[in-house]
């Protein structure tokens, strides 16, 4: 493997820091940088402003309108945005379901669904989940019945990511009970704004509305919004994890984490302690390990040869990643990490009740990151998965 990038991919790669640097507000970065509040508002500028250059869907090939980018353009291209603090884009439209409706939709579906989430316009979210039905996501009982020219949707789907923001929802639903769990599950695109629809926020441990329960009742869903063949949804929702597992790894960010880590730590003059330094240390050298992953593969995808089939385990590495990164920002904050309010969180004047400002939110972080070894199928679940198809 060559783990330099050519000269041709460093001129990518300055082109596309030169645009960023040129094209992302500075408000936008700032907050990031400190990890303050995003809003709605701040998640879908960023958005936009990707979708005016044709690159909110980055990974799209040019036939969808994409930008036709090889697998190491578009690591050079995530990996600038994330270093120069650009907010992280809302995977579940061009990310997730994207893909699935380029890959399995029919030539209607795409002209009608795609270039709505290529230009950052309409906001999906993702129905998977339900109460007993995450990592064991076979078991779900959401049902649609097919009524005509329609179906008919009953049943709930919980942890709706951003939820209270969506246009569309894409869902797994139970369109047949008949055989193994797996072959009676469907893919329908619905409206979110269909009557029956109801949205519950759930306030999590931060103090956030980030998820949400959505309700469906005797929801009309036209049977044209289906994806694929009625009860082949499962081989589309696999499809659709490797991508959203994959994501989660999101090495790029901790990068950008680990340098912020790096100066709260300076702050606080516990880079002079040696067991502290050690710890950053460690931590550094699993991101360099996962960043090497991650670089392997799509090596093997530039070559064109099979790409390795490990997005389990980067989901696994770069979710404890994460939760390790904020855990070593609160003991290097120390006492003034235990004040959270939501009030500090606002720019300006949170540093008035906790001391230094890089505290206010680091309480919420360390809370919000303890779910990433959970969503997108916990890590036990992956553990097991990778031991039967990567470990044989």
């Amino acid at each position: 493997m060559q783990l330099e990038f050519t000269a041709e991919e460093q001129a990518f790669r300055e082109e596309i820091r030169g645009w960023v640097a040129a094209n992302l507000p500075a408000d936008l970065s700032h907050k990031v940088h400190n990890a303050l509040r995003l809003s709605k508002a701040d998640l879908q500028q960023w958005a936009r402003i990707l979708g005016s250059r044709g690159w909110h869907g980055w990974a799209w090939p040019e036939r969808f309108g994409g930008p036709g980018w090889n697998a190491v353009q578009r690591h050079l291209f995530e990996e600038e945005c994330a270093l120069a603090g650009a907010p992280r884009v809302v995977p579940f439209g061009p990310v997730m379901v994207a893909p699935v409706i380029m890959a399995f939709g029919t030539p209607q579906q795409q002209q009608r669904f795609l270039p709505g989430i290529a230009s950052g316009e309409v906001w999906w979210s993702q129905g998977y989940s339900e109460p007993g039905s995450g990592s064991d996501l076979a078991s779900l009982k959401c049902r649609a019945e097919r009524q005509g020219a329609h179906y008919i949707v009953n049943g709930q789907k919980t942890w709706t990511t951003l939820g209270q923001h969506g246009d569309w929802i894409f869902c797994l639903v139970r369109t047949s009970t008949e055989g193994k769990p797996q072959t009676g599950i469907s893919f329908l695109l619905i409206d979110m704004k269909s009557p029956g629809i109801t949205v519950r926020p759930i306030i999590t441990l931060d103090g956030e509305h980030e998820v949400n329960e959505v309700w469906f009742d005797n929801v009309q869903v036209p049977a044209d919004q289906l994806i694929g063949e009625e009860n082949k949804g499962w081989t589309y929702a696999k499809y659709l994890l490797a991508h959203e597992r994959t994501n989660i790894a999101d090495v790029n960010r901790s990068k950008r984490e680990l340098e912020r880590l790096k100066r709260i730590a300076t702050a606080e003059g516990l880079m002079d302690d040696l067991r502290f330094r050690d710890q950053i240390a460690l931590l550094e050298v699993d991101i360099v390990a996962l960043e090497m992953m991650v670089l392997r593969v799509l090596s093997a995808e530039k070559s064109g040869k099979q790409s390795l089939d490990v997005a389990g385990l980067l989901k696994i590495r770069g979710s404890e990643i994460q939760q390790r990164l904020t855990e070593l920002m609160m003991l290097a904050g120390g006492p003034s990490t235990q004040v959270h309010r939501l009030d500090a969180l606002e720019a300006g004047w949170q540093g008035e009740f906790v001391g230094a400002a890089y505290c206010a939110p680091l309480m919420g972080t360390y809370l919000n990151m303890r779910k990433t070894t959970i969503y997108g199928g916990s890590n036990e679940v992956q553990r097991n998965i990778v031991a039967q198809t990567v470990l044989g």
